[in-house]
């Protein structure tokens, strides 16, 4: 049987649906605990000063190990952050990450009747760790070399590096994204990327990211020194993390951790935030090329990448808080990558946290981030101490001197690398209306 087709003459009409319109993401609160402070103002007046937070190690013997020094939490209490029972189980690396993450809150404003406001399922935390929980393994393993003594029960849960925030979302009811990432020392760079990427993807509406790690450690600082990663400065604490300087002989552990609040721009708003800061984006990337050597083409990709997805012109860029650990190669191989990036720009002015705070392993790129982030609010920029003998590789027009420096903050780059080439590169800026 025939079927006749019959077509009408009347216009076929698309429904377009209007562009979505880009989530903008914002820093709402930080927290922090290192050995230059716990306040963030307190923080950044010590390295506008120039002061070290490094220093001989006492809260363990360490004659049998081949350093003695790092930036040692030297009267850290968990009291008031963490309750009993948990800071009697909990590893340091938790109790670091569970106080600086409630500090971040509190700074940004969330208090206990703000949070039961919130959506909590739009609410998520990703504060990762590179080592975790080194104590409570170290003190498991001992147990075991004593036929008996059965191992503490709390050890495998108290130890993973996802129990800090798994411990931290269940007193605050979060039930957004929860998980870590480690990348070593890239970790909290790559935590604070995802973040942002889950709100910029409507997911969540707060994220709190960062990192913490508690390296000062017989088993942390054995471990570098075996690798010849340390400084052997134990002479001269203070002096011993001296990045692009001539004398620069390894990098300097140290504990802590570092939390930001992020936030969606609009959700911000509606509840009356202060905003430190606009966080624009960021790239990761790997070298693919030596599990210890950095490559210049890898970190240089990195960051062109981060200007890419930013949205954001190489020459607006006048700050870089770099990674620049204090070793031969790491530091010189960064700075080239900068010159070939950003080329002479005689407004761009380059300094390094970790000539004070020393290399925080997984909580580095938080604390470094914050860092970054007072400077854009305050208008200053720490010096870089320690830089007697500069490399002659590095320009010194480029680099920040001894003394602090007044400095309007267009766009801000704060870098983290490590070993086996995995890079990060991560961008914030003033905030500025469309």
């Amino acid at each position: 049987m025939a079927v006749s087709l019959q077509t009408t003459n009347k216009p076929v009409i698309h429904h377009e649906k209007p562009a979505n319109k880009r989530r903008r993401v914002v820093v709402t609160g930080i927290g922090l605990v290192t050995a230059l402070g716990e306040d963030p103002d307190v923080f950044y007046n010590n390295v506008l000063q120039g002061i070290s937070g490094i220093t001989e190690i006492e809260k363990f013997d360490t004659s049998q190990l081949p350093s003695k020094i790092g930036a040692e939490l030297k009267s850290f209490s968990p009291e008031g952050f963490v309750s009993s029972k948990l800071a009697m189980r909990a590893d340091n690396f938790m109790l670091y990450l569970i106080t600086a993450g409630k500090k971040a809150l509190a700074d940004g404003g969330i208090s206990d009747e703000v949070n039961g406001q919130l959506d909590k399922t739009r609410c998520g935390i990703i504060v990762g760790s590179a080592m975790g929980g080194l104590r409570i393994f170290y003190e498991w393993f001992e147990n075991m070399l004593i036929l008996s003594r059965r191992p503490n029960p709390f050890s495998v849960p108290m130890a993973g590096n996802n129990m800090g925030c798994a411990a931290l979302a269940i007193e605050l009811g979060w039930m957004g994204p929860n998980y870590i990432i480690n990348a070593a020392c890239a970790t909290s760079n790559h935590c604070i990327l995802s973040a942002a990427g889950h709100i910029t993807d409507g997911i969540t509406d707060m994220m709190l990211c960062g990192g913490s790690d508690a390296g000062v450690h017989p088993i942390g600082l054995a471990g570098f020194a075996s690798c010849k990663a340390l400084s052997k400065r134990d002479c001269d604490p203070t002096k011993a993390s001296c990045p692009w300087d001539t004398n620069r002989d390894g990098i300097v552990l140290g504990d802590g951790a570092g939390v930001l609040l992020l936030e969606e721009l609009e959700h911000a708003k509606r509840r009356g935030a202060r905003i430190y800061a606009e966080f624009l984006g960021g790239s990761s990337s790997a070298d693919a090329y030596h599990l210890t050597r950095p490559h210049p083409d890898g970190i240089v990709g990195c960051i062109e990448k981060a200007l890419a997805k930013a949205g954001v012109a190489r020459e607006d860029v006048n700050y870089i808080n770099a990674h620049a650990p204090s070793t031969q190669v790491g530091d010189l191989i960064e700075f080239a990558a900068l010159v070939r990036c950003f080329g002479n720009n005689m407004e761009l002015r380059i300094n390094s946290t970790k000539s004070m705070t020393g290399h925080l392993a997984g909580a580095t790129g938080a604390v470094d981030a914050i860092a970054t982030i007072k400077a854009i609010q305050t208008g200053w920029v720490h010096p870089n101490i320690n830089l007697d003998n500069p490399d002659k590789a590095v320009d010194m027009n480029l680099l920040v001197g001894s003394k602090k420096e007044r400095l309007n903050i267009k766009v801000a780059l704060s870098n983290s690398f490590t070993l086996g080439g995995q890079n990060s590169s991560i961008l914030f800026a003033p905030l500025h209306s469309e």
